[in-house]
């Protein structure tokens, strides 16, 4: 995981559907080999980029339960 400030206005942003409209969403998108995620809040502010096998590793996790220890107190 990198921090990558550049913006490339070529390719979209996107939000889940269900998200709503009230702007407190993750956005995310695929760009120079890669997926960025920013805070829809900020949009000039930070970006995370992971590669691709880096996010299909966390996305893994997270579909098998390995982040819900997050989620209870």
């Amino acid at each position: 995981m990198t921090h990558n400030p550049a913006h490339d206005a070529d390719t979209p942003w996107i939000k889940a559907t269900a998200s709503g409209g009230g702007g407190d969403c993750v956005e995310m998108r695929r760009n120079a080999g890669g997926i960025e995620i920013r805070d829809s809040k900020d949009p000039t502010g930070p970006v995370l980029r992971f590669t691709p096998a880096e996010f299909a590793a966390w996305l893994d996790g997270a579909t098998k339960g390995e982040f819900d220890h997050f989620t209870t107190g």
